[in-house]
């Protein structure tokens, strides 16, 4: 890979508009991988990816197994499937218990992307209700990355992201409409 960083998001109720917010606001030269959990009704095909593809400049699929994760391509997980960043730098998924009771779980991404990339790991937590993240955002500090959390004036529900704020390890409590830009100062710094 060109560049060593990952963005790693995870999002809940509201997330779809936030997802969009970020995504929609990044360059077409972003040089990192996004690989994103958006909770999902766990029985119905996902429209996520297509939505989300419509207003960025980046590419955005939902995530197979053996993906190779590539700059400026952006990866979602699919309903009822966990996503995990394997060393190699490619993805897989998993139907192995639910945590936090998700599937997929923003914990795991984030876990198993601080294994593999370390400090050039980015977690975002963003809006939704529950705490999944939380574990997975110490995880990532631990491994010397970064944790961004939205603030509480632009989520629609802010349990997700106060939750992680809690455990101590958030680097930076954003506005929505500040992310992307952290995101390319973090990554071209």
């Amino acid at each position: 890979m060109t560049n060593n960083y990952i963005v790693v998001m995870v999002a809940s109720a509201g997330g779809l508009k936030a997802l969009n917010s970020i995504l929609s606001n990044l360059p077409p030269d972003f040089p990192a991988p996004i690989a994103i959990v958006q909770h999902l009704d766990p029985h119905y095909p996902s429209q996520i990816a297509k939505i989300l593809n419509r207003h960025s400049f980046l590419t955005v699929k939902e995530a197979e197994a053996g993906d190779k994760l590539q700059p400026g391509m952006v990866y979602i997980a699919p309903p009822d499937h966990h996503l995990l960043v394997n060393t190699d730098a490619t993805l897989s998924l998993s139907q192995e218990q639910r945590v936090c009771h998700v599937r997929p779980a923003g914990d795991l991404l984030f876990q198993s992307a601080a294994a593999s990339f370390q400090q050039w790991a980015i977690a975002v937590v963003l809006t939704g209700m529950d705490s999944d993240g939380a574990a997975g955002v110490q995880t990532i500090k631990k491994m010397g990355g970064t944790v961004i959390a939205q603030d509480e004036a632009t989520s629609d529900f802010f349990a997700m992201p106060q939750a992680a704020i809690k455990t101590g390890v958030v680097d930076i409590v954003l506005p929505l409409k500040a992310i992307a830009n952290t995101l390319v100062h973090l990554i071209k710094k």
